[in-house]
């Protein structure tokens, strides 16, 4: 994509991460409505979209069913986005939010995706998930690995 198309300063945004009651459906609606390509799907443990990317152009959006930590818009109360931001050292970046008053939801933990992570709620209220790669598992990998006991406690993440 030119980079006309794409402003530098947008090139490496944050990854919105849509918490909704049906993610399969909204998929679904996505497809339709956006013409969006879906990039990667785990499904849930009970069945269900434990996590979700697609795309709509060069854009990536993560969708899940909701739980946990976040809420459907449609149901009220907690947040229905998460805020997914890649950072060289997720440990020390959780340490300094929490000391300036962030509420710590999930340590920093070795997830099944092969990212450490941590997930923390700002002052607003606002869901942050940040993430250190650590690795490239296959697609197939994260698959085996999400279906088995979890490494990592972050549900969404």
């Amino acid at each position: 994509m030119s980079s006309h198309v794409v402003p530098d300063r947008y090139r490496y945004a944050a990854v919105p991460h849509v918490m909704v009651d049906d993610a399969d459906a909204a998929l679904g609606f996505y497809r339709e409505a956006f013409g969006a390509r879906e990039l990667f799907r785990v499904p849930g443990p009970e069945g269900g979209v434990m996590h979700a990317e697609f795309a709509v152009g060069e854009s990536v959006v993560m969708v899940g069913d909701a739980g946990g930590v976040f809420t459907a818009p449609n149901a009220g109360g907690g947040p229905s986005v998460g805020l997914h931001v890649f950072v060289e050292d997720v440990d020390a970046l959780c340490r300094r939010a929490v000391d300036a008053g962030a509420e710590l939801l999930q340590p920093p933990t070795d997830m099944f995706h092969g990212d450490r992570t941590a997930i923390l709620r700002d002052p607003s209220g606002h869901v942050w998930i940040f993430l250190t790669h650590q690795e490239d598992p296959s697609a197939e990998e994260v698959l085996r690995r999400a279906a088995g006991p979890p490494s990592g406690t972050g549900h969404h993440a």
